[in-house]
Protein backbone atom coordinates (compact mmCIF):
# COMPACT_ATOMS: atom_id res chain seq x y z
CA UNK A 1 0.00 0.00 0.00
CA UNK A 2 1.39 3.43 -0.50
CA UNK A 3 -0.30 6.45 1.36
CA UNK A 4 -0.02 9.57 -0.66
CA UNK A 5 0.68 12.75 2.04
CA UNK A 6 0.88 15.29 -0.97
CA UNK A 7 -1.63 18.35 -0.37
CA UNK A 8 -3.56 19.44 -3.50
CA UNK A 9 -4.67 22.24 -1.25
CA UNK A 10 -4.48 23.49 2.28
CA UNK A 11 -8.12 25.51 3.15
CA UNK A 12 -8.31 26.91 6.26
CA UNK A 13 -12.14 25.30 6.69
CA UNK A 14 -14.31 23.23 4.57
CA UNK A 15 -17.67 23.49 3.75
CA UNK A 16 -18.79 19.46 3.63
CA UNK A 17 -19.54 19.11 7.47
CA UNK A 18 -21.86 22.48 7.43
CA UNK A 19 -25.28 22.47 6.00
CA UNK A 20 -25.92 22.79 2.16
CA UNK A 21 -27.50 25.47 0.54
CA UNK A 22 -30.02 23.14 -1.28
CA UNK A 23 -33.58 22.61 1.09
CA UNK A 24 -35.18 19.12 0.72
CA UNK A 25 -37.81 17.08 0.45
CA UNK A 26 -38.31 13.07 0.90
CA UNK A 27 -40.79 10.79 -0.63
CA UNK A 28 -41.76 7.07 0.21
CA UNK A 29 -42.60 4.67 -3.38
CA UNK A 30 -44.40 1.37 -2.39
CA UNK A 31 -45.13 -1.05 -5.28
CA UNK A 32 -48.49 -1.27 -7.12
CA UNK A 33 -50.24 -3.84 -9.03
CA UNK A 34 -49.57 -1.58 -12.17
CA UNK A 35 -46.19 0.47 -11.44
CA UNK A 36 -42.89 -0.63 -12.82
CA UNK A 37 -41.28 0.02 -9.21
CA UNK A 38 -38.94 -2.74 -7.11
CA UNK A 39 -40.76 -4.79 -4.72
CA UNK A 40 -38.52 -3.39 -1.84
CA UNK A 41 -40.48 -0.01 -0.70
CA UNK A 42 -38.11 3.04 -2.00
CA UNK A 43 -37.46 6.30 -0.17
CA UNK A 44 -36.30 9.11 -1.70
CA UNK A 45 -34.49 12.29 -0.71
CA UNK A 46 -33.82 15.18 -3.03
CA UNK A 47 -33.38 18.97 -3.36
CA UNK A 48 -36.14 21.10 -3.90
CA UNK A 49 -34.57 23.67 -6.24
CA UNK A 50 -34.46 22.69 -10.00
CA UNK A 51 -31.11 21.40 -11.41
CA UNK A 52 -29.58 17.97 -12.49
CA UNK A 53 -28.37 16.02 -9.42
CA UNK A 54 -26.28 13.19 -9.12
CA UNK A 55 -28.00 10.11 -7.49
CA UNK A 56 -26.42 7.87 -4.43
CA UNK A 57 -27.83 4.26 -4.41
CA UNK A 58 -28.22 3.88 -0.89
CA UNK A 59 -28.22 -0.07 0.80
CA UNK A 60 -29.37 -0.50 4.47
CA UNK A 61 -28.04 -2.44 6.70
CA UNK A 62 -29.37 -5.83 8.30
CA UNK A 63 -33.04 -5.08 9.50
CA UNK A 64 -32.67 -1.19 9.48
CA UNK A 65 -35.60 0.23 7.85
CA UNK A 66 -34.34 2.90 5.26
CA UNK A 67 -36.21 5.32 6.66
CA UNK A 68 -34.06 5.46 9.56
CA UNK A 69 -30.85 7.18 7.65
CA UNK A 70 -33.49 10.18 7.37
CA UNK A 71 -31.31 12.85 8.85
CA UNK A 72 -28.09 11.92 7.17
CA UNK A 73 -29.61 11.84 3.85
CA UNK A 74 -30.82 15.35 4.68
CA UNK A 75 -27.94 16.70 5.17
CA UNK A 76 -26.00 14.95 2.07
CA UNK A 77 -29.09 15.87 -0.51
CA UNK A 78 -28.74 19.84 0.81
CA UNK A 79 -25.59 19.84 -0.83
CA UNK A 80 -27.20 18.79 -4.24
CA UNK A 81 -27.56 14.92 -4.18
CA UNK A 82 -30.44 12.52 -5.12
CA UNK A 83 -30.31 9.24 -2.67
CA UNK A 84 -32.82 6.42 -3.25
CA UNK A 85 -33.02 4.23 -0.89
CA UNK A 86 -34.65 0.42 -1.30
CA UNK A 87 -36.31 -1.08 1.83
CA UNK A 88 -37.76 -4.25 2.46
CA UNK A 89 -40.89 -5.80 3.04
CA UNK A 90 -42.33 -7.52 6.03
CA UNK A 91 -41.56 -11.21 3.88
CA UNK A 92 -38.31 -9.99 2.99
CA UNK A 93 -37.63 -9.12 6.83
CA UNK A 94 -38.47 -12.37 8.07
CA UNK A 95 -36.67 -14.20 5.23
CA UNK A 96 -33.23 -12.11 6.18
CA UNK A 97 -33.75 -13.00 9.72
CA UNK A 98 -34.14 -17.35 9.06
CA UNK A 99 -31.34 -17.45 5.85
CA UNK A 100 -27.70 -16.03 6.40
CA UNK A 101 -27.28 -14.83 2.73
CA UNK A 102 -26.80 -11.38 1.58
CA UNK A 103 -27.37 -12.87 -2.11
CA UNK A 104 -31.65 -11.46 -2.00
CA UNK A 105 -29.99 -8.25 -1.18
CA UNK A 106 -27.53 -8.09 -4.06
CA UNK A 107 -30.45 -9.34 -6.45
CA UNK A 108 -33.14 -6.24 -4.85
CA UNK A 109 -30.13 -3.73 -5.03
CA UNK A 110 -29.63 -4.86 -8.60
CA UNK A 111 -33.44 -4.15 -9.47
CA UNK A 112 -33.29 -0.77 -7.88
CA UNK A 113 -30.75 0.15 -10.07
CA UNK A 114 -31.99 -0.85 -13.52
CA UNK A 115 -35.35 1.06 -11.66
CA UNK A 116 -32.93 4.41 -11.16
CA UNK A 117 -31.97 4.03 -14.82
CA UNK A 118 -35.14 3.66 -16.45
CA UNK A 119 -38.03 5.68 -13.99
CA UNK A 120 -36.04 7.60 -11.15
CA UNK A 121 -37.18 10.96 -13.52
CA UNK A 122 -41.30 9.93 -13.14
CA UNK A 123 -40.94 10.07 -9.37
CA UNK A 124 -39.12 13.92 -9.16
CA UNK A 125 -40.85 17.05 -9.94
CA UNK A 126 -40.54 18.24 -13.46
CA UNK A 127 -37.75 20.29 -12.95
CA UNK A 128 -35.16 18.30 -10.82
CA UNK A 129 -33.65 15.50 -12.54
CA UNK A 130 -31.26 12.95 -11.95
CA UNK A 131 -27.70 13.15 -13.23
CA UNK A 132 -27.33 8.61 -14.16
CA UNK A 133 -23.95 9.33 -15.57
CA UNK A 134 -22.95 10.15 -11.80
CA UNK A 135 -24.00 7.66 -10.05
CA UNK A 136 -22.66 6.77 -6.66
CA UNK A 137 -22.78 3.11 -5.41
CA UNK A 138 -23.19 3.60 -0.64
CA UNK A 139 -24.06 0.99 1.97
CA UNK A 140 -24.47 0.33 5.46
CA UNK A 141 -23.54 -2.61 7.22
CA UNK A 142 -24.98 -5.61 5.57
CA UNK A 143 -25.86 -3.41 2.97
CA UNK A 144 -22.25 -2.05 2.78
CA UNK A 145 -21.02 -5.75 2.16
CA UNK A 146 -23.96 -5.72 -0.87
CA UNK A 147 -23.08 -2.61 -2.56
CA UNK A 148 -19.67 -4.15 -2.81
CA UNK A 149 -21.00 -7.44 -3.94
CA UNK A 150 -22.97 -5.54 -6.77
CA UNK A 151 -20.00 -3.46 -7.57
CA UNK A 152 -18.03 -6.95 -8.10
CA UNK A 153 -20.68 -7.96 -10.42
CA UNK A 154 -22.57 -10.33 -8.36
CA UNK A 155 -25.57 -9.07 -9.93
CA UNK A 156 -26.34 -7.42 -13.18
CA UNK A 157 -27.35 -3.74 -13.95
CA UNK A 158 -27.57 -1.44 -16.47
CA UNK A 159 -26.95 1.34 -14.14
CA UNK A 160 -22.96 2.73 -14.53
CA UNK A 161 -21.43 3.28 -10.83
CA UNK A 162 -18.89 6.20 -10.55
CA UNK A 163 -17.94 5.93 -7.16
CA UNK A 164 -18.57 3.21 -3.84
CA UNK A 165 -18.88 4.29 -0.42
CA UNK A 166 -19.05 1.59 2.59
CA UNK A 167 -20.02 2.72 5.58
CA UNK A 168 -19.30 0.45 8.61
CA UNK A 169 -19.76 -2.60 6.01
CA UNK A 170 -20.27 -6.31 7.59
CA UNK A 171 -19.78 -9.44 5.78
CA UNK A 172 -20.96 -11.86 8.09
CA UNK A 173 -20.37 -13.15 11.53
CA UNK A 174 -17.12 -13.87 11.61
CA UNK A 175 -14.09 -15.04 8.91
CA UNK A 176 -15.53 -18.79 8.89
CA UNK A 177 -19.15 -17.82 8.38
CA UNK A 178 -19.32 -15.11 5.98
CA UNK A 179 -22.53 -14.04 3.89
CA UNK A 180 -22.61 -15.41 0.78
CA UNK A 181 -21.55 -13.97 -1.70
CA UNK A 182 -18.23 -14.24 -0.20
CA UNK A 183 -16.14 -11.68 -1.30
CA UNK A 184 -13.24 -11.00 1.95
CA UNK A 185 -10.39 -13.39 0.46
CA UNK A 186 -8.06 -12.00 2.85
CA UNK A 187 -5.93 -10.68 -0.19
CA UNK A 188 -4.38 -7.48 -0.34
CA UNK A 189 -5.76 -5.40 -2.93
CA UNK A 190 -7.72 -8.50 -4.04
CA UNK A 191 -11.35 -6.54 -4.90
CA UNK A 192 -11.74 -6.54 -9.00
CA UNK A 193 -13.63 -2.65 -8.44
CA UNK A 194 -12.41 -0.14 -10.85
CA UNK A 195 -14.16 2.77 -9.41
CA UNK A 196 -13.01 4.92 -6.62
CA UNK A 197 -14.09 3.80 -2.78
CA UNK A 198 -14.55 5.24 0.52
CA UNK A 199 -15.05 3.49 3.56
CA UNK A 200 -15.89 4.77 6.83
CA UNK A 201 -15.44 2.34 9.97
CA UNK A 202 -16.44 2.64 13.08
CA UNK A 203 -13.85 2.29 16.54
CA UNK A 204 -16.62 0.44 18.59
CA UNK A 205 -18.37 -1.52 15.95
CA UNK A 206 -16.65 -4.78 16.83
CA UNK A 207 -17.18 -4.41 20.50
CA UNK A 208 -20.37 -6.50 21.84
CA UNK A 209 -23.21 -4.67 23.53
CA UNK A 210 -23.22 -5.77 27.60
CA UNK A 211 -21.97 -8.87 27.62
CA UNK A 212 -24.73 -9.83 25.86
CA UNK A 213 -24.79 -9.21 22.26
CA UNK A 214 -22.15 -10.11 19.95
CA UNK A 215 -20.67 -7.41 17.94
CA UNK A 216 -22.42 -5.70 14.82
CA UNK A 217 -19.33 -5.97 12.91
CA UNK A 218 -17.12 -8.19 14.02
CA UNK A 219 -13.36 -8.22 13.77
CA UNK A 220 -12.45 -10.42 10.77
CA UNK A 221 -15.67 -9.54 8.89
CA UNK A 222 -15.42 -5.46 8.92
CA UNK A 223 -13.71 -2.13 7.72
CA UNK A 224 -10.20 -3.09 8.42
CA UNK A 225 -10.90 -6.12 6.07
CA UNK A 226 -12.75 -4.47 3.59
CA UNK A 227 -10.18 -1.66 3.38
CA UNK A 228 -7.38 -4.60 3.00
CA UNK A 229 -8.95 -6.12 -0.10
CA UNK A 230 -9.12 -2.40 -2.16
CA UNK A 231 -7.60 -1.15 -4.46
CA UNK A 232 -6.57 2.66 -5.10
CA UNK A 233 -8.03 4.93 -5.19
CA UNK A 234 -9.32 4.21 -2.06
CA UNK A 235 -9.93 6.72 1.27
CA UNK A 236 -10.29 5.22 4.49
CA UNK A 237 -11.61 6.88 7.98
CA UNK A 238 -12.58 5.75 11.20
CA UNK A 239 -15.04 7.25 13.46
CA UNK A 240 -12.86 6.23 16.61
CA UNK A 241 -15.16 6.92 19.38
CA UNK A 242 -18.38 5.95 18.00
CA UNK A 243 -20.61 2.44 17.20
CA UNK A 244 -21.98 0.83 14.73
CA UNK A 245 -25.20 1.98 14.48
CA UNK A 246 -24.33 6.11 15.58
CA UNK A 247 -25.48 7.37 12.25
CA UNK A 248 -28.76 6.70 12.04
CA UNK A 249 -31.67 8.99 13.23
CA UNK A 250 -31.75 9.42 16.87
CA UNK A 251 -34.56 7.35 17.69
CA UNK A 252 -32.64 3.99 16.56
CA UNK A 253 -29.47 4.82 17.16
CA UNK A 254 -30.19 5.08 21.08
CA UNK A 255 -32.42 2.05 21.03
CA UNK A 256 -29.57 0.22 19.48
CA UNK A 257 -27.08 1.36 22.27
CA UNK A 258 -29.51 -0.09 24.35
CA UNK A 259 -30.46 -3.62 23.46
CA UNK A 260 -28.25 -4.15 20.10
CA UNK A 261 -24.92 -2.77 19.57
CA UNK A 262 -22.19 -0.53 21.61
CA UNK A 263 -22.44 3.25 20.99
CA UNK A 264 -20.15 6.02 21.73
CA UNK A 265 -20.48 9.17 24.23
CA UNK A 266 -20.32 11.71 21.23
CA UNK A 267 -23.32 13.27 19.77
CA UNK A 268 -25.25 11.69 17.47
CA UNK A 269 -25.92 14.58 14.85
CA UNK A 270 -21.86 14.98 14.92
CA UNK A 271 -21.58 11.49 13.76
CA UNK A 272 -24.41 11.68 10.73
CA UNK A 273 -22.91 15.19 9.81
CA UNK A 274 -19.24 13.18 9.82
CA UNK A 275 -20.09 10.69 7.88
CA UNK A 276 -22.59 12.85 5.61
CA UNK A 277 -19.47 15.11 4.72
CA UNK A 278 -17.13 12.64 3.75
CA UNK A 279 -19.41 11.18 1.42
CA UNK A 280 -20.12 14.70 0.07
CA UNK A 281 -16.10 15.43 0.08
CA UNK A 282 -15.16 12.22 -1.77
CA UNK A 283 -18.07 12.43 -4.81
CA UNK A 284 -16.93 16.04 -5.17
CA UNK A 285 -13.27 14.99 -5.45
CA UNK A 286 -14.31 11.77 -7.82
CA UNK A 287 -17.65 13.03 -9.44
CA UNK A 288 -16.37 16.39 -9.80
CA UNK A 289 -12.50 16.99 -9.80
CA UNK A 290 -13.43 19.50 -6.45
CA UNK A 291 -10.77 17.92 -4.12
CA UNK A 292 -11.06 20.69 -1.55
CA UNK A 293 -12.68 19.34 0.87
CA UNK A 294 -11.61 15.87 0.53
CA UNK A 295 -7.82 17.10 0.77
CA UNK A 296 -8.88 19.68 3.47
CA UNK A 297 -10.02 15.92 5.68
CA UNK A 298 -6.96 14.17 4.98
CA UNK A 299 -4.54 16.91 5.99
CA UNK A 300 -5.70 18.03 9.01
CA UNK A 301 -8.76 15.35 9.60
CA UNK A 302 -9.40 16.59 13.63
CA UNK A 303 -9.36 20.31 12.58
CA UNK A 304 -12.04 20.35 10.29
CA UNK A 305 -14.34 16.86 11.09
CA UNK A 306 -16.93 16.95 13.84
CA UNK A 307 -15.86 13.98 15.66
CA UNK A 308 -12.31 12.12 16.16
CA UNK A 309 -11.02 10.43 12.97
CA UNK A 310 -8.40 7.88 13.26
CA UNK A 311 -6.76 6.50 10.98
CA UNK A 312 -7.45 8.56 8.10
CA UNK A 313 -5.67 7.35 5.02
CA UNK A 314 -5.92 8.26 1.14
CA UNK A 315 -3.92 5.45 -1.48
CA UNK A 316 -4.20 7.25 -4.55
CA UNK A 317 -1.77 4.84 -6.15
Amino acid sequence: MVLSTESLATPTSTTCFDDGSYTVSKRSIRKSSSSDTPNPPLYIVYPNEKGTYPVILFLHGFSIPNISYTDMFEFIASHGYIIVAPGQTLIELLRGLCVFSAVGDVDSAAETANWIDENLQSVLPNDVSPDLENVALAGHSKGGKAAFALALGHANTSLKFKALIGLDPVAGRDNADRLEPKILNYIPKNFNISLPIALIGTGLGDDGCCGCFPPAAPWGCNHPFFFNECKPPTCYFVAKDFGHMDMLDDWLAKLAGMFVCKTGKGSYADMRRACGGIFVAFLKAYMFNEPVDLTAIIDSPNSVAPIKLDPVLWLKS
